[in-house]
């Protein structure tokens, strides 16, 4: 990796991932208030109120299951072509890559390991 604007250039140990077997999301209905944690394998998908979600696959940091995750995840709405969301969250910055819904939020809580 390249350093950028006099930042150290990051080890490899801080690149270093490892795939985890699937992810524990979390969604939330805000209209209703209620929340639901879904466990998902990796390929695996799973319909949460007016929205099915599928999950492409979990990382986490190398040898640290229970650090930072990151999932990559599809997210479609019932009647829409179009998937509202398909991209990588992240656990620890839930709102840097979020969905955008009026109803629903989801986010990755952990990798599942087993």
């Amino acid at each position: 990796m390249l350093a950028l604007a006099g930042l150290p250039a990051a080890s490899s140990a801080q690149e270093a991932a490892e795939r985890g077997t699937g992810a524990v999301l979390r969604g939330l209905d805000k209209i209703s208030g209620t929340v639901e944690d879904v466990t998902l394998v990796n390929g695996a998908r799973v319909t949460l109120g007016r929205l099915e979600i599928s999950l492409r696959e979990c990382r986490y940091p190398e040898g640290d299951p229970s650090g930072d995750a990151w999932a990559y995840v599809v997210i479609r709405e019932d009647g829409k072509a179009e998937p509202v969301f398909a991209g990588w969250m992240t656990a620890a910055s839930p709102a840097l890559n979020a969905l955008d819904h009026a109803r629903y939020d989801v986010w990755v809580l952990r990798c599942t390991t087993s």
